[in-house]
């Protein structure tokens, strides 16, 4: 997080002090979503805490209560039944301001201890214990702290002014804490950032923490490791086979990025099934950073990502979450792969969610064209969700064309390049001035399946989600649409048939 922070203030720095001071001063609700999470005002970064308890979905993140720019540290709050529509709450975890020192609250976890391992509780309440980190500026250095709520989690209080795992060196943090039942322990990833490693804990009381073993160097190694969560997932659905998935957040050649091993965890061990050097990428994007997973019953875990918000100073807020995922591991041709697609929990409620206003079409066919199918036409919100299946026939390239403004000839492309087999997302039309060169044209290789390609692609204002093959593959972008830009239309180099086609207007969704 901290890589991506200093780069983010180097470009808000460049900014003319004309141009920051009028950005500051407008608000900007054309870009705020519709159903991604936001904070009301202020500054959010990194997911932090992410727990399910009697029905509600936890999110903890990384707050500036002051301002809508980074800085002040602190746990912000907010809950949902249904990962849409969110209950702001006061800030958890508030900056700690000491004679000799300032604490800030950086990224983390939160635990429901059920077996009071801690010993916490109060009336046999199970407590909730945040482990973060400590970033201690005046002495130069990071450590891990704990705090602990007895009212649900809507306050904490810090278990001592010390730390329980201090090393006295900077650049070391982002605890992520997760119950492992074979050994009865609480288990600590947390990153050993210039190193390029994972280092395990293990904790029977999440007070006393021991070493176990560090992961790493390995995969990708560019740039700083930050953020890492390890999870159990099944494989092809089958509870009889398990993995383990090791997230790990860094810094790629487009700017956020974050990577992932896949092996197996003995309680003190990770290994890596994979050769060392074999790069798994989560997101193809150029901003998903910084996710971690809500951990549910039976292995299933929920995975959520900050989407940076690049050059664009958005007002009374600046930065958003991803939409949820459902993560799956499967068999492919490629070997075992982590599979994301959008939440099961808001995908079977998109009908509500619209409040009425879906289309559906079958069997549309574009021969070197471009269609836009009756009532298409009237989806010009830029806060939609669109399902498609392509059957490839002939057609060199397939795809949308959304953000289109038939005036100007601005538009961004969602589409699949048949000769060379990659989904792609083509912003050089409409997104110059708020990207760099390099990220204008994101792309990633993708093979069809039985002759298809399905998209599921996610507009939400200011950011673009899009999923292929039912999340084998996914691209991730801000964007910031002018007010002409709202225009939606099918194209076709060649024949191609789309099968089945559906569209949600969420346009209407109230997530505040």
């Amino acid at each position: 997080m901290l890589k991506i922070l200093k780069s983010l203030l180097f470009i808000f720095l460049f900014c003319t002090a004309t141009l920051c001071q009028a950005q500051n001063k407008v608000a900007t609700p054309q870009w705020r979503p519709a159903y991604h999470f936001t904070p009301i005002k202020t500054w959010t970064n990194d997911p932090n805490g992410l727990f399910y308890d009697q029905g509600l979905f936890h999110l903890y993140f990384q707050n500036n209560p002051f301002d809508n720019v980074w800085g002040h540290m602190s746990w912000g709050h907010a809950v949902s039944k249904d990962l849409v529509h969110w209950t702001h709450l006061p800030v958890a975890i508030p900056e700690i301001n000491k004679k000799d020192t300032t604490i800030s609250i950086f990224s983390g976890s939160a635990v429901m201890d059920k077996n009071n391992t801690s010993g916490f509780a109060i009336h046999k309440k199970s407590p909730i214990v945040a482990i973060f980190t400590g970033d201690l500026p005046k002495q130069k250095k990071e450590a891990q702290y704990i705090a602990y709520s007895n009212d649900t989690g809507k306050t904490f209080k810090l278990y001592t002014d010390h730390p329980v795992i201090d090393l006295n060196r900077p650049d070391f943090r982002d605890p992520n804490v997760f119950w492992y039942k074979p050994t009865k322990q609480w288990i600590m990833a947390v990153s050993l950032v210039h190193e390029h490693k994972i280092r395990f804990y293990s904790s029977s009381n999440l007070k006393q923490w021991h070493l176990l073993s560090d992961f790493g160097p390995a995969g990708y190694i560019g740039h700083d490791w930050e953020c890492p969560s390890l999870m159990p997932l099944t494989v092809d659905g089958k509870a009889s086979e398990t993995k383990w998935v090791l997230l790990v957040s860094c810094w790629g050649e487009k700017g956020p990025y974050m990577q992932y091993f896949i092996g197996d965890f003995d309680g003190q061990y990770f290994k890596n099934e994979n050769p060392s050097g074999q790069v798994l990428t989560v997101d193809n994007g150029d901003c998903f950073y910084a996710a971690i997973p809500w951990r549910l019953k039976k292995n299933k875990q929920i995975l959520l990502g900050w989407l940076t918000p690049g050059k664009i100073d958005t007002h009374p807020w600046r930065g958003q979450m991803s939409i949820p995922r459902d993560l799956s591991l499967r068999t492919t041709s490629d070997g075992i792969r982590l599979f994301q697609a959008p939440a099961s929990i808001i995908r079977n409620k998109l009908k509500k969610l619209s409040g009425g206003k879906n289309d559906f079409w079958k069997n549309l066919y574009v021969n070197n064209q471009i269609l836009v199918p009756k009532n298409l036409e009237t989806y010009h919100s830029n806060a939609y969700w669109i399902e498609a299946s392509f059957k490839i026939s002939g057609a060199t390239k397939l795809g949308f064309n959304i953000m289109e403004d038939s005036v100007s000839g601005s538009k961004i492309i969602v589409g699949y390049d048949v000769g060379k087999g990659v989904l792609f997302v083509n912003s050089k039309h409409t997104q110059e001035k708020y990207k760099s060169s390099g990220n204008l044209f994101l792309s990633t290789p993708l093979k069809p399946i039985k002759g298809k390609i399905q998209l599921q692609i996610l507009l939400d204002k200011s950011s673009l989600e899009v999923f292929g093959n039912d999340g084998r593959k996914v691209i991730t972008t801000i964007t910031y649409p002018t007010k002409n830009e709202k225009g939606i239309s099918l194209f076709s180099e060649g024949k191609t048939v789309i099968e089945k086609m559906h569209i949600w207007d969420l346009s209407k969704v109230k997530n505040r």
